[in-house]
């Protein structure tokens, strides 16, 4: 793992190719959490689940700007706020990919096409798999030699831990309690109207 001098304007300690690559990959994590909370005025999202998406496009959108003045303050690529890819080069070929936790192009789609009580359900889903791929990448972090040695990056990789890890006890809660006859598969809520 290369060490790179961190700017003396900001910090005295180095970072890593593993925070590089965090930062790089965790922009368009977030940026695809963005667009789901974006959706829930359009999409009929119950008024909780309503006020749960607007905190995250909101939390979610000031950690890409402070991602991505990270990046550009140490000369490195900044990707788009917008991108939901992480672009990688394998063999001097470029490709895109998801990182960890984030929903499939199928899966965005069917939650976009998604209303009300379905898209409460496919939103709660797909945020707890979310949630669950930002402590993934935070844990791979930590295991890299050196990574996380610079301040603003070991402060952003624990706030993302806890933050993401606190939530997502809240999130089963409203996906137990909140939407409970919408997580039931539909076969199992006729089955129990009909008695």
């Amino acid at each position: 793992m290369r060490l790179h001098e961190t700017p003396a304007s900001l910090g005295r300690l180095p970072y890593t190719d593993a925070d590089i690559d965090f930062m790089t990959g965790m922009i368009p994590h977030h940026a695809q959490a963005v667009i789901m909370g974006s959706w829930a005025p359009s999409h009929g999202a119950r008024a909780d689940v309503a006020i749960l998406c607007a905190r995250i496009v909101v939390g979610q959108t000031d950690e890409i700007a402070l991602m991505q003045t990270w990046l550009a303050d140490r000369g490195l690529p900044v990707p788009d706020a917008k991108s939901t890819r992480m672009k990688m080069k394998m063999n001097d070929v470029e490709h895109d990919m998801l990182m960890p936790g984030m929903l499939s192009d199928e899966e965005m789609a069917e939650l976009d096409r998604a209303r009300g009580p379905e898209f409460d359900r496919l939103f709660l889903i797909g945020m707890i798999k979310h949630h669950q791929g930002a402590i993934d990448m935070v844990t791979e972090l930590l295991k890299a030699y050196g990574a996380a040695q610079d301040e603003t990056m070991f402060k952003f990789a624990n706030d993302v831990y806890a933050d993401q890890s606190m939530k997502r006890p809240p999130l089963r809660e409203f996906e137990v309690h909140g939407v409970t006859e919408t997580m039931r598969p539909s076969s199992m809520r006729m089955a129990r109207s009909a008695r």
